[in-house]
């Protein structure tokens, strides 16, 4: 399935969290910690407002964005102004 974001939005996939503690406990899907980043994997048509590029590693706002999947894998479609930062 192909998604391509509208006006400001980007999509996002999302990083795997950690399924183990630094002592080697195994941490279930329903306590491990919502992550912050991810890679931009699409860019909406609103070049003037859009400062991202596919590729990047970006952080985001905890709360922000719409969760979707695409081929069975987690993806947020995100504004732009709820991009924190861009990871080097």
């Amino acid at each position: 399935m192909k998604v391509k974001p509208l006006a400001d939005r980007v999509i996002v996939k999302l990083e795997k969290s950690e399924t183990k503690s630094a002592g080697g406990i195994i941490i279930p899907d329903t306590a491990q910690e919502k992550t912050q980043s991810g890679v931009v994997v699409e860019v909406g048509d609103d070049k003037d407002v859009i400062k991202v590029k596919p590729g990047q590693k970006i952080l985001y706002d905890k709360y922000a964005g719409t969760q979707i999947k695409v081929d069975g894998e987690d993806h947020l479609i995100l504004k732009m102004s709820d991009i924190l930062a861009v990871i080097e």
